[in-house]
């Protein structure tokens, strides 16, 4: 019998899918075959590897190399070089720009000095593999809350950590959970929201596809702690690979008894379906994700009441995120105070950014909560690409906050930030560089809010196109002082106003863009000068 000497690890998640990593898959494997080494280099499929931008990545196992963009035509001479005379291709090695050596797992930006939790086993099993998962401590967290502890312990256990949610809101995980307890109810409902329409914002998606049945087990745990019995995670239609992983992991874990009726042979029964959303960003909130669940229009309800008391179908219901979810089989298979040993005092465990933009390596990292965001733009992003100095960071999202220059040491967690006026948000950092307008970017997150309002309330169905209309004159070269302050007015009346988070979100990137980069709007309409030389166009015309 051969010995194994090489793992090639290929990342499969939907970027590399179009990329072509199923060919370049069979590509490696017949190459192999046909140098009689297919016994030698065993070929895995897993999660997403966190880089982001290099086609097809791999990483093979011992030597820790990474290989980016990848095609089926590189590998008869990825073969012979790397696993047959041992040494690697450097022309496909994804490389420091600073330094021309090897990159390797403890080096590269994103995958060094990483504190997961989320992703602990993201780019390490198949995703698709529940003997993988469970041999990775897979359903010891379900396990023991099951026959080790009653619904009370788990809910104490989840509010001790610390974990706050990490849609964006950062409530007590454990706070919610024992409010839905409480209420006594025939019926009760765990949801799971991955419904990410924010731009740039895609880290439960990858958590997702390169964990699935971590989010199997977690529901599980949860609706065990409050009582429920029934599932749903919804998923937005667009997210295809992650909905067929949850798919069949959810059919798998029924399979094995993990997952239906009597799990694990015990009295508890708990099943999870699978809901395609259709695209509407506002269905990110909890009560329009509710619903949509129930075939309606997705447009927020009136709360209170909440929907831990009044939820689905007018049950007491839990609605957590991906992520939120993902920490929860950790915290309870190694219980509180080892979460707590990660992050802040206020704010426990780790926390999953998409770093984008104009930085070397972007891509997906879990890092622990109170991280500097310079650490997180220049050590893990690797800093700013072909020379060029930093300028802004939009942090949170669409909805989140542009952070200047003298705002890089701030420690990212909810507390350190509420302090700046700035938010967690979805987790994506998109980062510009000095070339980037200010103006320019504001206009295409102010035309995704008008374009996604709902249209229930006044202040954000017409505050929106009011904004749109303003920052389309900056953008015409045109605009005045006093359009600067309508600006910040509109959204403030809006942020006061507006019947959900979607309209009261406009006030933050709106302001914060002012607030650093006042000067820049001025100059576009005192100066007709744009540092990207993108305005000036016609209005209405796409860029």
């Amino acid at each position: 019998m051969s010995i194994v000497r090489s793992h090639v690890l290929i990342s499969i998640d939907a970027n590399t899918l179009l990329a072509g990593a199923k060919a370049v898959e069979e590509a490696l494997i017949n190459e192999l075959r046909k140098r009689g080494i297919d016994k030698e280099v065993g070929v895995i499929e897993t999660g997403p590897l966190g880089i982001i931008g290099k086609g097809v990545v791999m990483v093979v196992y011992p030597e820790g190399v990474y290989y980016g963009n990848v095609k089926p035509e590189d590998i008869p001479e990825l073969v012979e070089e790397h696993f047959v005379k041992g040494r690697p291709l450097k022309r496909l090695m994804i490389e420091e720009i600073t330094t021309p050596s090897v990159v390797v797992k403890e080096e590269v930006g994103l995958t060094k000095r990483q504190v997961r939790i989320v992703l602990k086993n993201s780019g390490v099993i198949n995703p698709e593999s529940i003997e993988e998962y469970i041999a990775s401590d897979g359903f010891d967290g379900l396990t023991k809350a099951i026959f080790e502890m009653k619904p009370e312990d788990v809910i104490k256990v989840v509010k001790d950590s610390g974990l706050r949610g990490r849609g964006g809101a950062g409530f007590p995980t454990g706070l919610k959970w024992e409010f839905t307890y409480k209420i006594p109810a025939d019926e009760k409902y765990v949801i799971c929201n991955a419904d990410e329409g924010e731009p740039g914002t895609f880290k439960d998606r990858l958590i997702l596809e390169g964990d699935p049945y971590r989010i199997v087990e977690a529901m599980t745990i949860a609706g065990y702690a409050v009582g429920a019995k029934k599932g749903y995670i919804y998923i937005r239609g667009e997210y295809k690979l992650s909905i067929d992983r949850m798919q069949k992991a959810i059919q798998t874990a029924k399979d094995y008894g993990l997952l239906g009726d009597n799990i694990l042979g015990s009295n508890f029964s708990f099943d999870i379906e699978v809901r395609k959303g259709a695209g509407a960003y506002i269905c990110g909130e909890e009560t329009a994700l509710i619903e949509s669940l129930e075939g309606k229009r997705g447009v927020p309800r009136i709360k209170p009441p909440y929907p831990v008391s009044q939820g689905l179908r007018n049950k007491p219901t839990v609605v957590n995120n991906v992520e939120t979810l993902a920490n929860i089989p950790d915290i309870v298979r190694n219980g509180a105070e080892w979460f707590r040993q990660f992050g802040t005092e206020k704010c426990p465990g780790t926390k999953v950014y998409t770093i984008l933009g104009d930085v070397i390596n972007a891509g997906l990292i879990e890092v622990e909560m109170g991280t500097p965001l310079r650490e997180i733009i220049f050590q893990y992003g690797g800093g700013i690409k072909d020379g060029k100095k930093f300028k802004c960071a939009l942090v949170g999202g669409a909805a989140g906050a542009f952070l200047g220059e003298e705002m890089l040491d701030v420690k990212m967690d909810f507390e350190n930030l509420k302090e700046y006026k700035a938010v967690l948000g979805s987790g994506a950092i998109l980062v510009m560089n000095e070339t980037a307008c200010i103006v320019d970017m504001l206009k295409s997150i102010l035309r995704f809010f008008e374009h996604e309002s709902c249209g229930r309330c006044t202040p954000c169905r017409v505050g929106t196109k009011r904004l749109v209309e303003i920052i389309n004159r900056f953008a015409n070269l045109e605009g005045s002082k006093e359009d600067i302050d309508e600006m910040v007015n509109i959204s403030l009346v809006m942020k006061d106003t507006s019947f959900c988070p979607l309209g009261q979100s406009v006030h933050l990137p709106v302001v914060s863009a002012i607030r650093y980069f006042k000067d820049e709007f001025i100059n576009h309409f005192k100066e007709k000068y744009c540092v990207a030389n993108r305005c000036g166009r016609k209005v209405g015309v796409l860029s």
